[in-house]
């Protein structure tokens, strides 16, 4: 399939702020639990705003990707069919939740709804907190099913896909707020990098084992099943026009076979090598800015050969010319 930009920093962008947000709520649920100290409200209300402007920013960059935008809210009208529709309604369901969150710890607003037997408190930062978990959750589902539910690419159609989005926006994420941390003072810098290192891993063994499955894959389709004919000998000499075409053109990447041997092992050392090597080293805001930089440029890296890597029935024939 040909990559879209758009879509690239679409996936990319909110997949890290779904992951922000993700981390900061995940520090502030071992606080409430008593396990790690509560941070100020200043803390968690601007690192919500930061995971609001890349949702803001990913949601802006899909504009490009429309052929009318003034008419992209009619996007939602499928919801009961569409997992594209559905992810219209959960991102900004999930921005707006993320917004609140952030305003009630700007504000100091957190109302006390409950006390648990334990003794934790149940404010409103804690439910919104909660609900935006879902939600990002939620999102992550939406978005990875618009691709995972189609079954004649086969490259996408598998539950390892659904896992990859979750984990490699949920590890930008929390690396971004060991930068955060960092950056803003606090003590929890460690705290995030170790989950960002965990969960970094992990990514990595589930898209290697991505490109172990994929790599295995072999067509189902051939030249005597698209037309109907069994004779075992069949030449295609060209694809019946004199140029290229949309379907030449949107659904194969155009690049050569080493530019694909050479994005590959490109991704994997931006987006799973380099990070896991810093965020090991040392917990510092330099380190961790460049752990950040150098794996959303993986992300970028690696979303691009997400979308070239599924190969479209279609292009046993129109990637033929000549």
């Amino acid at each position: 399939m040909k990559p879209a930009f758009s879509v690239i920093f679409l996936t990319t962008l909110i997949g890290a702020g779904q992951g922000l947000f993700l981390a900061l709520f995940t520090q502030q649920s071992y606080a409430v639990f008593g396990l790690l100290p509560l941070q100020e409200d200043a803390f968690y209300g601007f690192g919500s705003l930061l995971a609001l402007l890349l949702l803001i920013a990913g949601l802006a960059a899909s504009f490009f990707h429309l052929g009318h935008p003034e008419r992209a809210w009619r996007a939602a009208a499928q919801w009961r069919t569409s997992w594209l529709s559905r992810e219209v309604i959960a991102l900004p369901a999930f921005m707006g939740i993320v917004f609140l969150y952030g305003m009630a710890h700007l504000l100091a607003y957190r109302p006390l709804f409950v006390i648990l037997p334990g003794g934790q408190p149940i404010d409103l930062s804690v439910v919104l907190g909660s609900i935006g978990t879902l939600l990002a959750f939620a999102l992550f589902a939406c978005t990875a099913m618009i691709y995972a539910c189609l079954r004649f690419l086969r490259e996408w159609h598998t539950p390892l896909t659904i896992v990859n989005f979750i984990l490699l926006g949920s590890a930008s994420g929390f690396t971004l707020a060991a930068l955060y941390a960092a950056l803003a003072g606090s003590d929890q810098a460690g705290f995030f990098a170790g989950w960002a290192f965990i969960i970094t891993l992990l990514g990595l063994l589930n898209r290697s084992a991505t490109l172990w499955r994929n790599a295995r894959l072999r067509p189902t389709s051939t030249l005597q099943t698209a037309i109907g004919i069994k004779h075992p000998r069949i030449a295609q000499k060209s694809q019946g026009a004199m140029g290229g075409s949309f379907n030449t053109r949107e659904f194969f990447h155009g690049k050569s076979a080493s530019f694909i041997r050479t994005i590959k092992p490109a991704f994997l050392a931006l987006t799973f090598g380099a990070p896991l090597l810093l965020l090991a080293l040392s917990h510092s805001a330099a380190l961790l800015g460049a752990a950040f930089l150098l794996q959303y440029a993986g992300l970028l890296a690696e979303r691009w050969f997400f979308f070239a890597e599924a190969n479209h029935p279609q292009n046993l024939y129109y990637q033929t010319i000549g």
